[in-house]
């Protein structure tokens, strides 16, 4: 009952960072929190003379943190994604907006209708602030590195007089292009982290298979030291290799 009790609270300290904390902060905070409710949780599970249980809950609450991270990732490079698509939507749109005539605020309006992480740079040029600057610090958002050329082109413009729409369609094409690479890149790295997630889900097919045929493997990982060192050591090893596959990836994009 008490290795329960303590398998939840570790879990949901795992997973689910202070609401509170910028979310840089949190992600900081979340390893620090691990390594400390595992090491109370061990304390306790050894004091109680429970060291089977304990085990057990130090590996799920690995797991956990493993599957917190990837599905953290993942969701991170898919937005990442959907932004890179809006700049170049509202690059492709400014560029429209100012070939028709129209002005640079009410084209900058128009797009953040669009995207509306761009409201503060359509609100710095109703102000007559620094355009080019908003631009910028918007580009520090994962996958809106394209605004820092779309910046640039806005700037040029600004100082030298120059049109504005053609360079913004210029800005547009390189972006086009940049983005049909990184999808055939994705495309290519699809095989690798398929082929990554299949051989992770072998374990629990052989599970099944063993089941099947009348042996108690479960038995076996969880109730022998022997095999909690093998569920310990196999599960570290298909976390790390599906950690590994992501990594190679974003080295890639980058």
């Amino acid at each position: 009952m008490t290795a329960a009790v303590l398998a939840a609270l570790a879990a949901w300290c795992a997973t689910s960072p202070p609401r509170r904390l910028p979310r840089a902060a949190a992600e900081r905070r979340t390893p620090v929190v691990v390594v400390l409710v595992g090491g109370a949780a061990a304390a306790v599970g050894l004091t109680l003379g429970a060291p089977r249980p304990t085990v057990l809950l130090l590996i799920g609450l690995g797991v956990a943190a493993a599957v917190r991270r990837l599905w953290r990732d993942g969701r991170r490079a898919r937005a990442a994604a959907a932004t890179r698509d809006r700049v170049l939507e509202c690059c492709d749109l400014l560029a429209a907006e100012l070939a028709s005539g129209r002005p640079p605020g009410s084209a900058l309006v128009q797009a953040a209708e669009v995207w509306p992480a761009l409201a503060p740079v359509a609100s710095s040029q109703a102000l007559g602030g620094d355009v080019a600057g908003a631009m910028h610090r918007l580009s520090t958002e994962p996958g809106a590195e394209g605004l820092r050329l779309v910046a640039a082109a806005w700037q040029v413009s600004h100082r030298t007089g120059r049109g504005l729409a053609d360079a913004l369609a210029r800005v547009g094409d390189g972006l086009r292009v940049t983005r049909a690479t990184d999808r055939v890149v994705q495309g290519e790295l699809a095989s690798a982290r398929a082929t990554a997630r299949l051989v992770a889900a072998l374990p629990l097919l052989t599970l099944a298979m063993a089941t099947g045929t009348g042996a108690d493997p479960v038995r076996f990982l969880v109730d022998s030291p022997l095999g909690l060192g093998c569920l310990a050591g196999g599960l570290s090893l298909g976390f790390a290799g599906l950690a590994w596959i992501d990594r190679l990836a974003r080295d890639v994009h980058r």
